[in-house]
């Protein structure tokens, strides 16, 4: 068993988004890659990005979307996005919002411009 504290959890810092490392490969998880995610008040999604596995997330405070044309989502609901789905995450609130996200590990994600990329807080 592998025990991550949350003092001790990896965090990452994108603009308006901040990733807080769980599970992962790097971190005692073969199979599975978990974070929490805060997103800042009022952050609103870039470019979409795609992945090549379902993605889950899971909030547990504030509202977001995870698309322009996506449900608002709060406290308790969850949205499953089929690989290939773009996703655009925004932060409708005026208080930060917090998530859990849960995707297969070794995932590989594509930015806008077609870019592959392998996320740190996954590895």
């Amino acid at each position: 068993m592998r025990v991550i504290h949350a003092d001790e959890a990896a965090r990452f810092r994108l603009p308006g988004v901040e990733f807080t490392g769980y599970a992962a490969p790097s971190r005692g998880s073969a199979g599975l890659c978990t974070w929490r995610l805060t997103v800042d008040a009022g952050h609103r999604g870039d470019a979409p990005h795609t992945l090549d596995r379902d993605e889950v997330f899971m909030v547990l405070s504030g509202t977001v979307q995870l698309g322009p044309d996506g449900d608002k989502l709060g406290p308790g609901d969850a949205a499953v996005v089929p690989a290939g789905e773009p996703i655009s995450l925004s932060n409708l609130g005026e208080v930060k919002a917090e998530l859990i996200v849960a995707i297969t590990a070794g995932f590989t994600g594509y930015l806008a411009d077609g870019t592959a990329v392998q996320p740190p807080w996954a590895q």
